[in-house]
């Protein structure tokens, strides 16, 4: 299990986590409809390419919305277009970007160079 916490203050982001595949996309989306979420509550999946760690979007509580409303556009939720849209609740720090608009995959991208992930090994 991984627990996620901001590099900068060391609050935790996430709870227990467990590394998974994504899963697929398959639906064709028309409308104003949010598409399913990419992971499974509990799961993470690593970016390599991108040195994102994706998550369902309610596996952050320890975030909330960027205080610029600039940085949270969209018209059904949140299209992840204009930088980080999450930040920590305890320092504020940008730790992460939201995509939850009818157009867009529903994800949170916690940025990883913004966070740390400690590894906790059951008893």
């Amino acid at each position: 299990m991984t627990l996620f916490t901001c590099a900068n203050c060391r609050q935790p982001l996430t709870g227990d986590l467990k590394e998974a595949r994504p899963q697929r996309d398959t639906e064709k989306r028309c409308g104003h409809r949010i598409a399913p979420p990419r992971m499974t509550r509990g799961t993470y999946a690593i970016s390599h390419d991108a040195s994102l760690f994706i998550l369902h979007p309610d596996d952050v509580p320890g975030t909330v919305p960027h205080p610029d409303h600039g940085r949270r556009n969209g018209c059904c939720g949140l299209d992840g277009q204009d930088g980080p849209n999450l930040v920590c609740a305890a320092c504020g720090s940008e730790v992460a970007t939201e995509q939850s608009d009818c157009w867009t995959q529903h994800l949170v991208a916690l940025t990883a160079a913004k966070v740390v992930g400690e590894a906790e090994f059951p008893s």
